[in-house]
């Protein structure tokens, strides 16, 4: 187990730094951002995986020959008071090193899932004093508000769209239609899940730059989704006017519904990106996503060629499969 423990920590080092920053930095995702979404998950699954799994390793390493008999050793030490003098201090320090990261990355994964709850509950009930049903569709909401805002709020059967009377009133009937497609993708795609699971990640690990880096490519990605479904029905230049439409405002528009955040927006991720930070619209980081999505729907480009996007999944499989056989696969064959 001494060189998986070494190999996996390698590994962990190479996806929190420069694999995250060359992805970052590489032009490709925009044109098939879905394949780019799924790279982007695996990155974060392995690189956990393998951090964690690198220390546990590495510290029962003393007491088994793989992780599964290396756990049977440590269970009898923690239950059956088997001796524990095999394990040294660093072996010691691995293991609670991997105990406490473990917990500390559930328990923020759960914390953030309740700051978010909490916020689209105080969001609903707000929108059920302030908002009206809407006639363009069900499950639609209109605010009383002359700055354009477009955003969805999810929440299962209870998600709703949220426009303002100034965002219907700017836009032309093929414009809305657009802006409509594009809220209810992120609601049956269940991109709220993504945005949750990526702003838990950086609150766990603020220090290191590249969960900066992984949240701000998935909100662009998301939007890049939702634009591609809403092209499938409506023109480029419908769904570039809208943009600019929607983005005109938004300066107005965070300041003007005095609503929780918890919510997506049509001009920038919302809460999902700030759960910690109550109130929180975006930031600098919208304005970089609207003008790449402005960019990349004024000069599309091809997909990637379908070799190339195999070669992708690939390596998301061979991220995931590497860690998990190399701290299971001993064991089950022992």
């Amino acid at each position: 187990m001494f060189w998986t423990s070494y190999f996996l920590a390698v590994l962990a080092i190479v996806l929190a730094w420069p694999v995250p920053i060359l992805l970052s930095r590489a032009q490709w995702p925009a044109r098939s951002p879905f394949t780019a979404m799924l790279l982007w998950q695996a990155i974060a699954l392995a690189g956990g995986l393998s951090m964690i799994g690198a220390m546990l390793v590495y510290g029962l390493e003393p007491v088994g020959d793989n992780l599964l008999a290396g756990l049977r050793s440590l269970a009898g030490m923690v239950f059956r008071n088997d001796p524990t003098t095999a394990l040294g201090f660093w072996h010691i320090f691995a293991l609670s090193a991997a105990a406490l990261l473990s917990a500390h990355l559930v328990f923020t994964l759960l914390l953030t899932y309740y700051k978010i709850q909490r916020q689209r509950r105080r969001h609903r009930e707000l929108l059920a004093l302030l908002a009206s049903p809407s006639a363009d569709g069900p499950r639609t909401m209109v605010i009383s508000h002359d700055s354009p805002v477009a955003y969805c709020l999810p929440g299962g059967a209870r998600s709703v769209t949220v426009l303002s009377d100034g965002l219907m009133a700017a836009l032309e009937p093929d414009e809305l239609r657009a802006v409509l497609i594009h809220e209810n993708t992120h609601l049956s795609q269940r991109h709220h899940l993504l945005l949750w699971a990526f702003a838990a990640w950086r609150q766990a690990l603020p220090w290191l730059p590249t969960t900066r880096l992984a949240q701000e490519a998935v909100n662009s990605l998301i939007e890049m989704l939702a634009d591609d479904v809403a092209l499938k029905t409506e023109s480029r230049a419908t769904l570039i006017k809208a943009i600019a439409i929607v983005a005109s405002g938004s300066a107005g528009a965070a300041a003007a519904p005095a609503l929780p955040a918890a919510r997506m927006a049509f001009g920038d991720r919302a809460a999902e990106a700030d759960a910690g930070q109550p109130g929180a619209t975006g930031g600098a980081g919208s304005a970089v996503t609207t003008a790449s999505r402005v960019s990349r729907l004024l000069s599309p480009q091809r997909p990637l060629p379908e070799p190339l996007r195999i070669a992708v999944l690939g390596a998301c499989l061979l991220l995931l499969a590497v860690p998990t056989a190399l701290l299971i696969v001993p064991g089950l064959l022992g």
